[in-house]
C-alpha cells in the first residue's frame, strides 16, 4: 500500500485506533500501548514499540503508519524564538513558530495553508488559499517542534497561519487530542484560539464550553476602518462580534483578548485610543496592543515607543487591562502577520 494512503495515526483519537485494532483481532488494550509510545515517549518507529508483539508492529507498517512533517528549513532568532518550514505529505507547505517565555514555551500552529480572509496588514495571505489542515497536521506541527527541541511544550497558540475558526471542526479535533489525557495531556487553559470576529465559529465555540483562551484580532474600533483592515467586518460588523464576545464570556467564564495591531497614523491616533477602550468598557478582557511587524509589500510602519505607550495610557484610564506585546521573532519573519511559508535564502 502506498505510505500516503494509509492513515496516519497522527491525528487519531484513542477511540478510532482502538477501533482500527479491534478490526486486526487485537485486544482494545493495545491502542492505549501505541499511544503511550508516540505521545509519552516520543518514539515515532513501529520497530521500536517493544512491548508489541511482532506480529502486530508488522500489521501497524504494513497498514498504518506514523508520520510527522518534514522540517525544510530551521530559523533561530537571537531571542530564542524559532521558526520552522515544514512540508506536508502532499508537497504543501506551513510554518510554525516556538516562543520561549519561561516558564512558558508556547507553539504558534497553524490551521491552514495560506489564508483567504486577506488582512490588510498580514503577509500570511498574500500567496492565497490553499487547504485546511487536518488533525494530524496540526498535532504534527507540536510533535515536530517537541522533537527538535527535545523538550515538552507548555502552551498551544493557533495564532499561525490560517483562520482557525475557518477550519473549525479539524482545529477542534486536534485541541481535544493535545488535550486528552491518552495523549499529549496539555491543560485546556494552555490553548488559545485566535480569529479574525468569524461570528458563527465563536457561536460554536461556546456551545463547547471549554476553557480554551479566546483571541480576537480587532485592530480598528469602528466599523468604517476595520472594513478597510479586516475585510471579514464587512459580514460580522463590530457590533455583532462585541455581543458574541459578550456571549462567550457569560458561557464559559473566561475573559477575551483583543489584538490590536498599531499601525503609523491609520489606528494609532488618540480618538482611536477613547474609541477602542469605550469599546470594550466593562467586559472581561484585555486589549494587547501589536506594534505591527514589518512585511515589505504592505508599507505599513509602527508608531513611536512614546506613540504606543500613550495610545496604552489612554486605554488604560478606563479601567480596561492593556498590555503591550512583547517582539520576539522579527528578525525571522515569525512575528504577528509575517509568517507566509517561504524558505529563505
Amino acid at each position: 500500500m502506498d505510505v500516503r494512503i494509509r492513515p496516519n495515526i497522527i491525528g487519531m483519537d484513542l477511540a478510532e485506533l482502538t477501533t482500527r485494532l479491534e478490526g486486526m483481532g487485537e485486544p482494545r488494550y493495545r491502542a492505549k500501548q501505541v499511544f503511550d509510545w508516540i505521545y509519552d515517549k516520543a518514539v515515532y518507529d513501529f520497530s521500536a514499540m517493544v512491548n508489541l508483539p511482532a506480529a502486530l508492529r508488522d500489521k501497524l507498517r504494513s497498514e498504518m503508519r506514523v508520520s510527522l512533517p518534514q522540517v525544510v528549513q530551521t530559523q533561530n532568532a537571537a531571542d530564542g524564538t524559532s521558526k520552522y518550514l515544514l512540508q506536508l505529505d502532499d508537497g504543501q507547505h506551513v510554518e510554525c513558530v516556538i516562543i520561549p517565555d519561561m516558564p512558558r514555551m508556547t507553539a504558534c500552529l497553524s490551521s491552514q495553508v495560506g489564508c483567504a480572509v486577506g488582512c490588510a496588514f498580514c503577509a500570511t495571505g498574500q500567496s492565497g488559499f490553499a487547504r485546511n489542515l487536518q488533525p494530524g497536521e496540526i498535532i504534527g506541527q507540536l510533535l515536530v517542534s517537541q522533537q527538535i527541541r527535545g523538550e515538552r511544550l507548555t502552551n498551544v497558540v493557533m495564532m499561525g497561519m490560517g483562520e482557525p475558526l475557518a477550519n473549525y471542526d479539524n482545529v477542534m479535533a486536534a485541541l481535544r487530542l493535545m488535550n486528552d489525557r491518552a495523549a499529549i495531556a496539555m491543560g485546556a487553559r494552555r490553548f488559545t484560539i485566535s480569529t479574525v470576529g468569524l461570528v458563527p465559529g465563536i457561536k460554536r465555540l461556546t456551545g463547547e464550553k471549554l476553557q480554551v483562551n479566546l483571541a480576537v484580532s480587532l485592530h480598528a474600533p469602528n466599523d468604517h476602518l476595520r472594513n478597510q483592515l479586516v475585510p471579514i467586518n464587512r459580514k460580522y460588523p463590530i457590533a455583532m462580534l462585541m455581543e458574541t464576545c459578550k456571549e462567550y464570556i457569560a458561557a464559559v467564564g473566561r475573559r477575551v483578548t483583543f489584538e490590536y495591531v498599531l499601525l503609523r497614523n491609520v489606528n494609532d491616533q488618540a480618538a482611536h485610543a477613547h474609541q477602542l477602550a469605550q469599546l470594550v468598557r466593562g467586559m472581561l478582557c484585555h486589549i494587547n496592543l501589536i506594534p505591527v511587524n514589518p512585511v515589505s509589500e504592505k508599507g505599513f510602519s509602527r508608531p513611536s515607543e512614546q506613540g504606543t505607550a500613550e495610545f496604552a495610557r489612554i486605554v488604560r484610564g478606563y479601567g480596561v487591562e492593556v498590555t503591550v506585546r512583547k517582539e520576539k521573532g522579527t528578525g525571522i519573519d515569525a512575528a504577528c502577520g509575517q509568517l507566509r511559508a517561504r524558505r529563505m535564502r
